[in-house]
């Protein structure tokens, strides 16, 4: 058993299910970039676009039981805090999956294997897997166990990211909301580096990279605070 092989056998151990359709689960873990290589090898992109949609109603089903007093609106915020790809690739490296995904030599070498958004994505995946081999009952099952984690971090006190306090700043000053400008994209489009430049007028312009847009903004936006830190 080759080491794959052995994250594949470890990864159905923790999520508790072993595929009789190991085709399935080949799918649910082969990431596009394999088929940069391989044109026909089936990947997980159709598996996430399904995993989504059941994770939703899995996370909105158990949101109601837990919280029945809860009005629509703060249901709503609270799912967006258990279905996104930052919580699912959280469950997916509690589960192994990172060992267990099928990726092509170029993506692993640029560290896609531990991408958010690829992890995020693969996760979807696999729940899907699970649901069209054993139903809503064992994908449940998987839900449930897999995402206590996330459940328990509800209602934990969320600190305010960098471009909140970044736009509160300048707020307070007066000034115009920070404006975030793409001012570069590098790496294959599986595995994408941004370059984000953020600007505030009478400022001088702080640039950033990062694996998603949100990830560059963010980065640019702790990198302009902590010069205005040290000029005050």
């Amino acid at each position: 058993m080759n080491k794959r092989d052995t994250a594949v056998a470890e990864l159905e151990g923790r999520i508790g299910h072993v595929f009789a359709d190991r085709d399935l689960l080949e799918r649910a873990l082969t990431h596009a970039s394999v088929g940069a290589t391989s044109p026909k090898t089936p990947n997980n992109e159709r598996l996430e676009f399904l995993g989504d949609r059941v994770l939703n109603l899995m996370a909105a089903e158990r949101l109601m039981e837990l919280r029945p007093t809860a009005k629509e609106g703060e249901l709503s915020k609270l799912i967006n805090q258990l279905v996104n790809y930052q919580a699912c690739a959280q469950v997916g490296r509690e589960i192994g999956l990172p060992e267990a995904l099928r990726l092509n030599a170029g993506a692993t070498k640029i560290g896609a294997r531990d991408n958010d958004r690829i992890l995020g994505d693969a996760c979807e995946a696999l729940i899907a897997a699970l649901y069209l081999e054993g139903g809503l009952e064992v994908a449940r099952a998987f839900f449930r166990e897999a995402w206590i984690s996330v459940f328990d971090e509800l209602d934990t006190p969320r600190n305010k990211d960098a471009k909140t306090l970044l736009q509160e700043w300048a707020m307070a000053r007066g000034l115009p909301v920070p404006a975030y400008v793409v001012v570069g994209s590098t790496g294959p489009s599986h595995a994408p580096t941004f370059t984000i430049e953020v600007r505030i007028p009478g400022f001088d312009p702080e640039t950033a990279q990062g694996g998603s847009k949100r990830e560059a903004e963010k980065a640019a936006a702790d990198l302009m605070l902590a010069k205005r830190e040290k000029d005050a």
